[in-house]
């Protein structure tokens, strides 16, 4: 079965495809990161998001460090293959800069203008950077 799913996502030349996290109930889109095939492979195993690390090219099991994980509530695939859509449930923050999303700047007049405080101190959420 998982098989059949794999074979359907077109991954890139790098093997990986992007995949965008939306908080299932409300629709916010919390954050973008990427997957491969493991990923993707995991993340449908276990009912929780992980996620492929490019700076750390390793695995990226999403609230191992920080204790924000993201139950999935389904997974969807664009009409191209090409980029995934994991609904879920968020436990706490998404963003790594301590913001419930990943989106907390919008576009007004000419400039980038933060419209989403910090919710937690980064810096408690991974104490060891």
């Amino acid at each position: 079965m998982t098989a059949a799913l794999l074979a359907a996502i077109r991954f890139d030349a790098a093997g990986l495809v992007p995949a965008i996290a939306q908080q299932h109930d409300t629709g916010e889109i919390l954050m973008v990161a990427w997957m491969n095939r493991d990923a993707v492979e995991e993340t449908l195993a276990t009912g929780r998001a992980v996620y492929w690390s490019r700076s750390r090219a390793s695995l990226w099991r999403k609230g191992e460090t920080s204790g924000q994980s993201q139950q999935i509530v389904s997974v969807r695939l664009d009409c191209d293959g090409d980029v995934l859509l994991l609904r879920v449930e968020q436990t706490g923050v998404a963003c790594h800069t301590g913001r419930r999303s990943c989106f907390f700047r919008e576009a007004r007049a000419g400039e980038w203008v933060t419209i989403a405080e910090p919710e937690i101190d980064p810096d408690a959420l991974y104490p060891a950077r």
